[in-house]
Formats: structure tokens, C-alpha cells, sequence
């Protein structure tokens, strides 16, 4: 009998099952597509690196760094700070510690006030070595409303903070929680922003790799329809709360007369029986599952689409992430290959556009929304050589993190009887929160494993 099965090999079931294994338990991990990875994946067309959506990793999260190679991720750098772009002109607000380079750029940029520029040396020496748990904890707002009590003007939230944290929480409205804000500020100010040489998808494929090694079982391309507890060679089954979404499996855990007993998994085919099960599958299908209500399931979407252009003809940012302090179609501009050569083949050039939200236009009318754009961020230059490449529509890109979220979300033991969760909705929707997720689930398993 497998001791413990993991259900999605995402960043979250990768880890616990690595983990697992290492303590030496007997591990399958079960996937439904014919890849690792969940939301973070790559592909390779015509010899471009598209990433499943605009992804990035921040070198400085605790969890990264203890569960990844860095050096064999071979990573590429973004030039710390950003190019603010608005219809006839472009500055540069950068980090001049990292960055002296763009020193006199940033202290004569105008997008943001002297006042401006201050708070956030202050910032910086504020949340330095806070741990995540400490920023998460307590009173919390929005990140408009902790903006304005910190006194930033509204210039430099319209037209730096808000499209820089649209990105990362693709809430260009900044009514996520604040607390979101503070630990990913704390990352930035303390490393960098990177992809792998090889795409994002590197990241899950080395976790996969690291399990096998620990003696994990991955199995691909498997179809999980009901996941449930038995005790005393009863089953108890049916969902303890929450709806299953369109769609997706049914079934449930209910352990509510047992604390022990073993777990069933039914593969579509073939019936497992385990001491423990961990679900690591995406919050809606882990709340249909599971039944535990408070999984969140509120999404926030995008739609990242990928161009390229002729060598040479790229967007000239010395690296960094180009804004749309006008509005926000797109958000940002990423200029991939700039960063990373090997996203793009030797003559051609690849950039990424985000879109926030779920928007109506197909993908014609939002790429010619982002030429609209650059032409006129760029009056000096024409765009008919801009190539779209690539849609990708991602409805639930994170799960939604308004004010308070932290202290609603499950923890990973929520399920009743031998069922475990692991995933970023037990934390917080980052890569952070899923790599650290999946060590917690696996500490809490062999903690309950007779």
C-alpha cells in the first residue's frame, strides 16, 4: 500500500512529495495533464520560450532559496526599477543602491515627488528581515488606502505603484491587501526579479527531478474523480461544505468520525489505498474535493500575449519592465529577451504584454491595443514589424487577496481524517506561498503518520 499519495504536481504537491520521500515515505505523486507544474509552465514554439502568462520568481523568497538550485535554474536578471511609459515620453525610476547607473534619471524623475523617494527609503529600512508570518499578521487595508496613510502622492501611485503592483497582483486598482504589498516590497528590496535560462517552466521540471531522486513516484496524465477516507471498513464519504465548480471532479472527504483510517483515491480506472492523501490540486478543484468552504476560489485573471520583433529592434529599457502609467491596456511590457537571450532565437526579439482582468476582445484587437501603445511610447519608431506569437487567457491567474484574506485561509490540515491541503491559497497566492505550503503539508503528514 502507498503510505502517502499526492494529488497535483504543481509547485506545492512537488514539494510535499519530495519532502515525503526524503523522510522516507513510500510517495506517489498523480498529475492529470502530461506535465508538472500547474500554473507555472513553459513551452517552446518556433525557437521562443513562452511562459505560461508573464511569470517571474523573486530571488529573495526564503522558501526559493531553500528549495531551489539557483545556479542550475541558470538564472537572468530584470534591471532592477522600471521604465514609466505615458504617450510621448519615458523615464526611468530605478534602485539606485543596485542600480547607480540610473541615479541622476531617478533623482530628477519627475513621476515621483521627493516626499516620494524618501518614503521609500524608509520603507526599505522598515520591513527589512521581517518574516513573512509577522508581515501577515495583524491589522490590515488595502494597498490603496496603507499608500495614502503612508502619505505617496497620487502621481506616483498612478503612475509607478499602481501598473508596477498591477503586475504582481493584477489589481491595478490596489485594493489587495496591503500585507501583500509590504512582504513583496521587503523581496524586492532585498534581491531580484529572474527567469530561468530554460523558460519558468525549469523551476517545477528541477522540483520533479529533486522527488524522483528522494524516491517519489510521479505519474502523469491520471484523471482523480473521488478522493475519500475509510475507517473500520466503512467509508465515509460525501463533500463537508462548499459547491464543486463546472466542470470538476465530485466527491469528498469527510473524516469526521474518525481521526485515522486509511485514504481512497479512485484514478478513473484504478482504486488506491494510502494512510494519508495530500491535495494539490488548484483551489477549486482542491475545495470540490475536499468540501472545505474556505478555500478561496475568487479569482483574478489576465491575458499575457507574446510578440517579437527583428534583432535590434527591441523596446531599449536596459532590462526593465516597461509601465503603462496611461492606462492599462496593456499594464506592462516585458522585454523578455532582453533579459533572457535564450527566450528568442538569434533573430528575433520577444516581448511579453499583460492585460489585467478577463477582457471581451479577441486576441487581434488586444495586440493591436499594445501596438497603439508602443507607438506611442516610442514616436521615433515604427511597430508594423511587430509579430504576435501567442495568447494566453488565464482567468484564474491568483486566487483574489483582499484585506484580511491571511486569517481566512485554510490550514493544512483543514480536511477532515488523513487528507491534507497543499497550495498557495493555504498561504498566500505567490510562489512563496506554494513552495512553503508544500513543506508545511509534508512536516504535517509525517506528524500524523502512525
Amino acid at each position: 500500500m502507498t503510505e502517502v499519495i499526492v494529488v497535483g504536481g504543481g509547485l506545492a504537491g512537488l514539494v510535499a512529495a519530495r519532502r515525503l520521500a526524503a523522510a522516507g515515505i513510500d510517495t506517489r505523486l498523480v498529475e492529470r495533464r502530461g506535465e508538472v507544474g500547474g500554473r507555472v509552465r513553459s513551452v517552446r514554439e518556433s525557437g521562443f520560450v513562452l511562459d505560461r502568462g508573464f511569470q517571474v520568481l523573486f530571488t529573495a523568497y526564503p522558501a526559493a532559496r531553500r528549495e531551489l538550485d539557483y545556479d542550475a535554474l541558470d538564472l537572468r536578471r530584470f534591471t532592477p526599477g522600471a521604465t514609466i511609459a505615458r504617450p510621448g515620453t519615458r523615464t526611468v525610476l530605478a534602485d539606485p543602491r543596485r542600480d547607480p547607473g540610473a541615479l541622476t534619471e531617478t533623482l530628477f524623475n519627475r513621476d515621483a515627488r521627493l516626499g516620494d523617494k524618501l518614503e521609500i527609503v524608509r520603507l526599505w529600512r522598515e520591513l527589512a528581515g521581517r518574516s513573512e508570518r509577522e508581515t501577515f499578521a495583524g491589522p490590515d487595508a488595502s494597498i490603496a488606502a496603507y499608500l495614502a496613510d503612508r502619505g505617496f502622492s497620487g502621481r506616483f501611485v498612478e503612475r509607478f505603484l499602481a501598473p508596477f503592483y498591477g503586475g504582481i497582483t493584477l489589481d491595478r486598482e490596489l485594493s489587495t491587501s496591503a500585507a501583500v504589498f509590504e512582504y513583496t516590497f521587503e523581496m524586492l528590496a532585498a534581491g531580484d526579479i529572474a527567469v530561468p535560462a530554460a523558460g519558468m517552466g525549469a523551476i517545477p521540471a528541477q522540483l520533479a527531478d529533486a522527488a524522483r531522486a528522494a524516491g517519489a513516484e510521479i505519474a502523469l496524465e491520471t484523471e482523480v474523480e473521488v478522493v475519500e477516507t475509510t475507517a473500520n471498513g466503512t467509508t465515509d464519504g460525501g463533500s463537508t461544505g462548499g459547491e464543486p465548480a463546472a466542470g470538476e471532479p465530485t466527491g469528498g472527504v469527510d473524516g469526521s468520525e474518525t481521526t485515522g483510517g486509511e485514504v481512497v483515491v479512485d484514478l478513473g480506472g484504478e482504486t488506491i489505498t494510502a494512510d494519508a492523501a495530500v491535495v494539490a490540486t488548484d483551489p477549486r478543484e482542491a475545495r470540490a474535493l475536499t468540501g472545505v468552504a474556505s478555500i478561496p476560489t475568487a479569482a483574478r485573471g489576465c491575458v499575457t500575449q507574446y510578440f517579437s520583433l527583428p534583432a535590434g529592434r527591441g523596446l531599449d529599457t536596459g532590462g526593465r519592465l516597461l509601465l503603462n502609467a496611461h492606462d492599462a491596456a496593456p499594464n506592462q511590457v516585458a522585454p523578455l529577451s532582453a533579459v533572457a537571450p535564450e527566450y528568442a532565437p538569434d533573430d528575433r526579439e520577444l516581448l511579453s504584454a499583460t492585460v489585467l482582468g478577463t477582457p471581451e476582445e479577441d486576441a487581434t484587437a488586444l495586440a493591436e491595443r499594445t501596438g497603439a501603445a508602443l507607438a506611442s511610447w516610442y514616436p521615433e519608431r515604427r511597430f508594423e514589424d511587430l509579430r504576435l506569437l501567442h495568447t494566453d487567457r488565464l482567468p484564474f491567474a491568483q486566487f483574489a487577496q483582499p484585506p484580511g484574506f491571511y486569517e481566512r485561509l485554510p490550514a493544512v490540515d483543514a480536511p477532515d481524517g488523513r487528507v491534507f491541503l497543499a497550495g498557495d491559497y493555504t498561504r498566500w497566492s505567490s510562489i512563496q506561498g506554494a513552495l512553503a505550503s508544500g513543506r508545511e503539508t509534508a512536516r504535517a503528514v509525517r506528524t500524523a503518520l502512525p
